[in-house]
């Protein structure tokens, strides 16, 4: 299992657009791909768990791969994220 902590920058937090934008990109992996946020840990793959998480601007998580390609999954996610997930 590899993990990082990154930050949120979206000014309004991971809303719907972000959230499809992150789970599209989870989604691209094999390996298990979680985030955890105030004592939460939240299936990145799934639009309805990350909404749910409430993650507001500002905030950090800590996002977590675990499997076959969780090198790979955790450096295009997290670089993702901290681009502000295409907005």
């Amino acid at each position: 299992m590899v993990s990082k902590t990154v930050a949120i920058k979206n000014p309004t937090g991971l809303h719907l657009r972000p959230a499809g934008n992150l789970c599209k990109e989870a989604v691209k992996y094999k390996c298990r791909v979680t985030f955890n946020y105030r004592n939460n840990v939240t299936n990145a793959k799934s639009v309805l768990s990350v909404l749910a998480a409430c993650v507001k601007e500002g905030d950090e998580v800590e996002l977590c791969c675990e499997g076959d390609d969780e090198n790979e999954a955790l450096a295009n996610i997290s670089a993702l994220i901290e681009s502000g997930l295409g907005e």
